[in-house]
Parts: structure tokens; sequence; C-alpha cells
């Protein structure tokens, strides 16, 4: 019984970890490059909106995660917003709308 615990606790940490994983440091840095100067063309050098929403975190709140991930990799049809998942990961997107509702750039 106890060894079960232990693996559930083992798998549930790995899970964990694997949900949380982040791009490497480098390429976080290319991902915020990306985010302030295409993004920005579109949703204002300070994301405070433009021809695109703002993208702050007051205005992100409301919005699910998976839902942001979906129009950054997929883009908006009949809109400006252009498909990002030819050059962007999944977890890559989710580590950008995490820095964005968090409003640490």
């Amino acid at each position: 019984m106890l060894s079960r615990v232990l693996l559930f606790f083992g798998l549930l940490g790995m899970l964990a970890g694997v949900a949380l994983a982040a791009p490497s440091s480098e390429r976080q840095k290319q991902l915020i490059h990306r985010l302030k100067h295409d993004c920005g063309s579109c949703h204002g050098l300070t994301l405070k909106g433009g021809l695109g929403p703002p993208l702050l975190p007051s205005s992100l709140a409301a919005r699910e995660e998976a839902e942001l991930v979906e129009v950054i990799l997929k883009g908006v049809a009949g809109t400006p917003m252009p498909p990002w998942g030819s050059e962007l990961t999944t977890e890559e997107a989710r580590w950008l709308v995490r820095v964005l509702k968090e409003g640490v750039i």
C-alpha cells in the first residue's frame, strides 16, 4: 500500500514537472523579443492594444489559458491575427500566455 502511494505521488510530481516545463532561458529571450516586436506591431508596443486587443493581465484574466494558446497557435480567421503554430510549440505558447497573464514583461 505504501509503495502505491509513493508511486502515485512520484508520478504526480513528474506530471507537475512536465506541466510547468518552461523553454530554455535562450528561447525565453527569443519569445519575449517576438512578443514585444511581432505581437507588439498589432497589439501595441506596450501591449495596451492597437489593431489587436490589449494583452494585459487585466484584459486576459477572464480568458482560459487553453483558449489563448489556441488563438496563438491557430490565429483567428477573418482577422489580422495569424497562426503562429508553425513557429511555436504548444508549450511555448502556454509559456507566453502565462507571462502575459502574470504581467512579468
